[in-house]
């Protein structure tokens, strides 16, 4: 059960572990202190939904309905390339970033859940890797592929925690206005490409 459990986490983390739009908002979120607690909890709850969706077999459901992998990559490729062009805007106009979201108006907590949600539920990676292909790995455990689903879902939450809440130590660096528009700008490049890589799926 152990072993399997840490098997589970190492993959997990393998999975989540990389440069792409969820954890480059994340980041963002972190960086601002903008509503933190609720970013991760919204990702790591997406995370574990999804997780034991796709050990429950339900992966199965992706590959048998090809057409809804197709809707989901035109959506999500619309939405990245629009969050692309508003991160590119903040970019343009320092004079909107602040390392702090003290020091401005109050942030709503509604938009930003719902760019969380979009950013997850909108990419169709999401479902390759974590429904498909963590399902499919899962399933090679047996009767223990529960506790596998537990280490990767213990994976999501100490990945989205650690990024979420560790980014406050960044902050020095992200003192001057220059910070935040490079950062602004690799988000704009990073959701650009992703969506480009949606599109061109379409035809591979």
């Amino acid at each position: 059960m152990i072993l399997s459990a840490l098997s589970g986490l190492g993959f997990g983390l393998s999975l989540i572990i990389a440069i792409g739009a969820q954890n480059a908002y994340v980041l963002r979120q972190g960086l601002r202190r903008e509503h933190v607690l609720a970013v991760v909890l919204v990702c790591a709850l997406s995370d574990a939904i999804l997780i034991v969706v796709g050990v429950a077999g339900l992966g199965s459901l992706l590959t048998a309905v090809p057409w809804l992998l197709v809707a989901v990559r035109i959506i999500g490729a619309v939405f990245l390339l629009g969050y692309a062009f508003i991160a590119a805007r903040r970019a343009l106009h320092p004079g909107v970033l602040q390392a702090d979201a003290t020091a401005g108006s109050p942030v709503r907590l509604a938009p930003i859940i719902a760019t969380v949600l979009a950013l997850t539920w909108l990419n169709p990676h999401v479902y390759l890797d974590t429904v498909v292909l963590l399902g499919s790995v899962a399933a090679t455990h047996g009767d223990q592929r529960w506790p596998f689903a537990a280490g990767a879902i213990l994976g999501s939450i100490l990945w989205f925690t650690a990024l979420g809440f560790g980014a406050r130590f960044l902050r020095p660096v992200f003192a001057k206005p220059l910070s935040w528009r490079i950062l602004d700008v690799a988000i704009a490049v990073i959701m650009t490409a992703i969506a480009a890589s949606l599109v061109i799926g379409l035809f591979a």
